[in-house]
């Protein structure tokens, strides 16, 4: 199998909305551009933490142009491009490979549950056949408890048999290090990135590629000084410091409804409100909720 080096870390990039519920393009680039300074490898746009399918067809394109014509290299950008049905999925990911991104993180379709591995495989199969591009890359993206359907590694065997230089890797926000390290041994070459921040370590170690979270969006700097130094020995203190401080922040945004807490904790960081807007059906955190995680937020950083 011939696998590009994705490893690395990569931010689930939270996306700012105006008071009206518009993709505020603008600011998003700005936080891209930031999170790349502050130590993430790239972005993983239009994800589960970008509200992605709260979004249309056109705002997701919009999102992704909008980056790449702010000057971030699409190099550096893995977007989420599955939906609930096939032609929109193959729509956003041909729009993806065209702008020329590393790869797409594509869910399964997700409205039906208790499908077969024959279905989920066939849909993957179908989308990828549809997009017929050489230069397609697709990380299968597994997060059962939102979607209701599991990614089996009996998939990824059929896939990479049909797909071994198009399907390269996976994103398991499941939790489960266990499967974690089993899909790592089961298949060399193929790139697992936790989808929760505390398991980069453990992934590292089991000889994972790296991360695509949440709380990257506030701990890029934490997450790329264990990215880096995860096998010497000698930063070992530097590691579990900074590991201390990504379990302590990703704690802290499952305080609350965690994409509302997320971007509470992004407005603080950024000096800028407007971060706190969400689209329907979430809501912003109450006055009470965010001056608490403000509070804990600001203390977690003095401890540092």
């Amino acid at each position: 199998m011939t696998t590009p080096s994705l490893a690395g870390v990569y931010s689930a990039a939270t996306t700012p909305v105006t008071a009206s519920g518009a993709p505020d393009t603008g600011r998003f680039a700005e936080h891209c551009k930031a999170l790349l300074a502050e130590g993430c490898h790239g972005i993983a746009l239009l994800g589960t933490t970008g509200e992605a399918n709260s979004f249309g067809l056109n705002e997701r394109q919009e999102l992704l142009d909008s980056v790449v014509a702010a000057g971030i290299d699409p190099a550096r950008l893995m977007p989420g491009t599955g939906t609930a049905n096939l032609p929109d999925t193959v729509a956003l990911t041909r729009h993806a490979v065209a702008a020329g991104v590393a790869a797409v993180v594509m869910l399964p379709p997700f409205y039906y549950k208790g499908v077969s591995d024959e279905g989920v495989l066939r849909a993957y199969c179908e989308t990828i056949e549809a997009v017929g591009d050489a230069r397609l890359k697709v990380v299968l993206y597994h997060i059962p408890q939102m979607s209701g359907v599991t990614i089996s590694p009996a998939i990824i065997e059929a896939l990479l048999k049909r797909y071994p230089d198009t399907v390269v890797g996976i994103k398991d926000s499941a939790g489960d290090i266990d499967r974690m390290r089993e899909i790592i041994a089961a298949f060399p070459g193929f790139q697992l990135f936790a989808g929760a921040d505390p398991l980069l370590l453990p992934v590292l170690q089991a000889g994972g590629a790296g991360c695509i979270t949440a709380t990257s969006n506030l701990v890029a700097a934490a997450l790329r000084t264990v990215f880096d130094n995860h096998a010497d020995p000698a930063a070992s203190a530097a590691v579990d410091a900074a590991q201390a401080h990504i379990v302590a922040m990703r704690t802290l945004t499952n305080a609350y409804v965690q994409i509302p807490t997320v971007k509470a904790m992004v407005a603080r960081r950024r000096g800028a409100p407007e971060w706190t807007n969400v689209r329907a059906p979430l809501l912003p955190l109450t006055e009470a909720e965010r001056a608490d995680v403000e509070t804990q937020m600001a203390a977690l950083e003095q401890a540092r």
